[in-house]
């Protein structure tokens, strides 16, 4: 089978392009811009067209749309895309990316990894411990591992499937799991759920789709929504399971406590499925770490590190991991908003995260403005000039993009700590950095 992804360099579609590579099939795609995942693509011999935002053209993609059986689309690609349209038109089968994990997930026993925040921690943890306990897993997951070939993506011949699901949109919506992994859940995407409550109900309807052999795995502490009505199993794990949580402090590489929440969360699943605990801590003492959580890309003669949070509770669990990891070091971090939508919407929250957060000097950089989800008049709204403001404490600058690199060259010195922080295209600076 031919099978052409659009928007073949997101996190997400660039996995089911190796998944279906992988199986022997014919695979092709295009993305606006060159990045890590397409050149890592093309590597493993998939075809990628780069195409400018401004082209209306079709010119070489053209004809690979209609040689396709099969279109499969990232959720940010318009309605009006000119590939779509085209294969549209031609009447080829068109499947969002969520619509084809989904049918991926009726044919394995999938193990779905939810929630607001690490989901891609908890989800390549869990993977590993199945990996360690010769269960060969099929892996799909929204970060790259070193275990994995630098890949967010591995092909296992077992009957497990370790999915991340995500929530926006109700992408999971279209996932048929065996077994859900819900890690938390917090305030996210209102640009589209509208309310808090309305985002539970959607993680109520996930939770429907076990069946009643099926497990939900979930923080005892998360009383958000009502688990006796479930006809499925619950499995609880809780901050309070003290001697787990010391063995797993004592081996996990990574820091923060939200880490060892992720890995507990992982220890619980794999204990369902029949994994030793032997097997399970062996596998959770070698995690390394994953592409941009927590990324410690230098050492010396000063410290980098990339992440990618980019919620208000994420960016605090990581600072205040870092105040644990690196003691009194001077830490800088440089943040770029992520979306004009969540930091209007999550306005007071980034307020009183930046306000807390442990470091020495915060710069925070302008918002990473995110093509066809952003609204105008937000955008005219607000600014990373007045959240600098509305945070209002020392050591809190706001920084242009372009003078961050000048900045460090001229200002950093030896035994500092410099955090590239966001889900937006700020971790290119990082990879710039890490070559000094």
């Amino acid at each position: 089978m031919r099978i052409y992804f659009i928007g073949v360099g997101g996190i997400g579609v660039s996995a089911l392009a190796q998944y279906y590579l992988a199986k022997g099939h014919k695979v092709s795609g295009s993305d606006l811009v060159s990045s890590e995942i397409t050149r890592f693509l093309q590597k493993k011999s998939i075809e990628v067209i780069i195409r400018s935002g401004k082209s209306r053209r079709l010119d070489k993609s053209q004809n690979f749309i209609k040689s396709s059986d099969l279109i499969i689309y990232s959720p940010a690609v318009p309605k009006d895309h000119p590939e779509l349209k085209l294969a549209r038109k031609l009447k080829i089968r068109c499947l969002s990316y969520p619509e084809a994990l989904g049918e991926l997930t009726k044919k394995y026993f999938t193990i779905a990894v939810c929630g607001s925040h690490g989901k891609s921690t908890t989800a390549s943890m869990l993977g590993l411990i199945l990996i360690r306990a010769n269960l060969d897993p099929t892996v799909i997951v929204g970060t790259r591992l070193r275990e994995f070939g630098n890949s967010n993506f591995r092909l296992g011949r077992g009957k497990y499937l370790v999915i991340e699901a995500d929530e926006y949109k109700d992408s999971f919506l279209n996932y048929w799991p065996k077994m859900i992994v819900l890690t938390n859940i917090d305030k996210d995407h209102l640009d589209y759920f509208g309310s808090f409550e309305n985002l539970i109900l959607s993680f109520e309807k996930f939770i429907g789709h076990l069946p009643t052999n099926g497990w939900l795995v979930v923080n005892k502490d998360n009383r958000l929504f009502r688990t006796q009505n479930l006809r499925s199993k619950v499995q609880y794990f809780s901050p309070r399971q003290k001697r787990d949580i010391q063995r797993i402090r004592k081996i996990l590489k990574i820091p923060g406590r939200h880490n060892i929440l992720n890995a507990l969360a992982a220890l619980t699943a794999a204990r369902l499925l029949g994994v030793s605990d032997k097997t399970c801590f062996k596998a959770l003492a070698e995690y390394n770490g994953s592409w941009r959580r927590f990324e410690i890309l230098k050492e010396s003669p000063f410290v980098l590190v990339s992440d990618y949070a980019h919620h208000p509770s994420e960016v605090l669990a990581t600072l205040r991991a870092a105040r644990e990891k690196f003691g009194n070091k001077e830490i800088w971090c440089f943040f770029q908003p992520h979306q004009y939508q969540r930091t209007f919407y999550l306005w007071d929250d980034f307020v009183r995260s930046l306000k807390e957060a442990p470091v020495d000097r915060l710069f925070i950089t302008d918002i990473y403005d995110v093509p066809g989800r952003e609204e105008r008049k937000i955008k005219k709204a607000i600014s990373s000039k007045k959240l600098v403001k509305a945070v209002n404490r020392k050591g809190v600058i706001y920084i242009k993009r372009k003078d961050i690199l000048p900045f460090l060259k001229e200002k950093l010195n030896r035994g500092k700590v410099v955090m590239i922080m966001g889900a937006g295209d700020i971790y290119n600076l990082a990879e710039e950095i890490k070559k000094w």
